[in-house]
């Protein structure tokens, strides 16, 4: 805490920032504490990773008041579970927002920095499981991580994974995304001493159960080295596979 409060008192002292803006920062440390809206400023001091917003089941005018909020502070934001329409809604009032369709998120409008010294790999079983690993893949990038992708590479052709099993021990951490049975990370944790981190999708027919049976499978793995997220969380898993990144290194 007391690094981030030095850091925007030496910006306020060099002009960079304003006394509104050094206001702003006080007035909502640790939290914005307003009506229905409680941001949490303090979780990037406590758990190395801001607040990320879960889109989904959000009302237009509570997202305009959380970018505000955001803005107002001058934190970079990302929000996840976004669709295209709310986008363009949001973009006419905050034109510098960033949309990234495949992984339904919008962030703010910058390049992602490389924080932490290690990679991430996201690969995805097939290209219906590619939502979920685009979720896991642009949050990787905003939480501050080196991170690469390999789509498209599932169990039905083990050719596709076996031409990658040379390079997968240069990763701190894989992201394995799969739906219908869910054996892609099993098989990646028996090629390398990477740690896994696989997410079952609700990619599947009638017995896939929504996912359910991707889910079961992944923790029922006999491979050692994986850990499971729920049902279509490529969130949850970058937000793992960034703790475990920034403690290797």
């Amino acid at each position: 805490m007391k690094q981030i409060i030095r850091q925007k008192i030496k910006a306020f002292r060099s002009g960079k920032l304003s006394e509104k803006e050094l206001l702003l920062f006080i007035q909502n440390f640790p939290f914005s504490n307003e009506p229905h809206l409680k941001l949490d400023f303090h979780r990037k001091l406590r758990r190395g990773i801001p607040e990320v917003i879960f889109g989904q089941g959000k009302s237009l005018e509570q997202l305009r008041r959380i970018i505000k909020k955001f803005k107002e502070v001058g934190e970079d934001m990302l929000i996840t579970r976004v669709d295209d329409e709310r986008f363009h809604k949001l973009k006419i009032d905050f034109p510098d927002l960033r949309f990234h369709a495949g992984a339904r998120m919008i962030t703010s409008d910058r390049e992602p920095k490389a924080l932490n010294k290690g990679k991430i790999l996201v690969l995805s079983a097939g290209a219906s499981d590619e939502k979920v690993a685009e979720e896991a893949y642009v949050s990787s990038l905003y939480l501050g991580n080196r991170t690469e992708k390999e789509y498209d590479v599932g169990v039905a052709c083990l050719a596709r994974i076996l031409n990658l099993q040379k390079k997968l021990n240069d990763y701190s951490v894989i992201i394995a995304v799969a739906g219908m049975e869910g054996a892609l990370p099993s098989v990646v944790a028996g090629l390398t001493s990477t740690p896994i981190i696989a997410v079952p999708t609700s990619v599947g027919y009638g017995s896939n159960f929504g996912g359910l049976s991707a889910l079961l499978s992944m923790l029922n793995s006999c491979a050692g080295g994986i850990s499971v997220v729920n049902i279509d969380n490529g969130f949850g898993a970058a937000y793992q596979a960034t703790l475990i990144n920034q403690k290797v290194f």
